[in-house]
């Protein structure tokens, strides 16, 4: 297994709902828990990753601030239309420091992936690290 939502792995965000330019979307999936996309405010919130191929996810690492509530969605077609719902979870508030969360998805398949942040403990939120655990599917 190994992260198939890094960039250098060829994964890309290929829709955020909000971006600014001092902290776009793609710093989820450079590598570097300092860097970060940052939310506009307003709920929900969500951005897709699409991997290189179909990808079996194992577990899925959420390194972020001030987020409650968050859906994982999954869908395997080549295009990010129809999605179906892995799982969600409230996360405990961070209280000024970084939530980490650890998600089993036991063997989820997917093209793309869609994360939906519901809600927050604060106007904005802030993604600083996803890692998609994962293997690509052997067709």
């Amino acid at each position: 297994m190994f992260d198939v939502a890094l960039r250098s792995a060829g994964a890309a965000v290929v829709l955020a709902t909000s971006s600014d330019d001092n902290y776009p979307p793609e710093n989820m999936i450079d590598g570097d828990t300092q860097t970060f996309w940052s939310s506009t405010g307003l709920f929900p919130q969500e951005f897709i990753l699409t991997f290189t191929s179909v990808v079996n996810i194992a577990r899925i690492e959420l390194c972020c601030s001030n987020v409650k509530n968050v859906v994982f969605e999954k869908c395997k077609d080549p295009d990010p239309l129809k999605f179906e719902k892995i799982t969600e979870r409230e996360l405990t508030h961070g209280d000024g420091h970084l939530q980490n969360e650890d998600i089993s998805v036991n063997g989820a398949e997917a093209q793309h992936l869609r994360v939906i942040i519901e809600s927050g403990y604060d106007h904005f939120i802030s993604i600083h690290r996803i890692n998609v655990h994962g293997n690509a599917v052997r067709g």
